[in-house]
């Protein structure tokens, strides 16, 4: 990814993100050095992700006729995050086309107060930023499928203006 790219991410602000999901960290998620380990960023991608869209896009998994196969996945840290930070996980969507869609994910930490208690108030600037890009396959043959209008629909909530590419097929 190019040095622009990453400042872009990196500049990106909580009104980026029209959906978020908030996260309570667990010492487990941790590793040696004290920080969260990058394998959990991409576990609270994809709690935010199907949250969204089990919530919002009826998807089942269990029952669903299609399902999302990542294809593709980024992330890009900015700041560590450590036990026992609280998250806001925001979640967008920056390109939508008929078969696939690439979400991104802001992770903002909720700041504390000089007392140790928690006021509600979070950062603005994300600690990082990562996502994934879900093809959408019929659930027993693996054969690409169109987004179901029902997805599309939820999916579309979360386009934002720099979006690249929404397709409304």
């Amino acid at each position: 990814m190019s040095s622009s790219s990453i400042n872009n991410k990196k500049q990106r602000q909580r009104s980026d993100y029209p959906f978020f999901l908030s996260y309570r960290t667990r010492w487990s998620d941790n590793d040696q050095y004290a920080h969260i380990n990058n394998a959990v960023y991409y576990q609270l991608f994809d709690a935010v992700i199907n949250t969204y869209l089990i919530e919002h896009c009826a998807l089942d998994p269990t029952k669903s006729e299609q399902i999302g196969l990542v294809v593709s996945s980024f992330c890009e840290f900015f700041s560590a995050l450590s036990f026992p930070d609280v998250l806001d996980l925001g979640l967008r969507v920056t390109s939508l086309g008929k078969s696939s869609v690439t979400y991104e994910v802001g992770v903002f930490k909720v700041r504390s107060s000089d007392t140790g208690v928690s006021d509600n108030l979070t950062s603005d600037a994300p600690t990082a930023v990562g996502g994934y890009t879900h093809v959408f396959v019929e659930s027993t043959s693996r054969k690409s499928a169109a987004i179901s209008e029902r997805m599309r629909a939820g999916l579309l909530e979360l386009v934002t203006q720099t979006a690249v590419g929404v397709s409304k097929l």
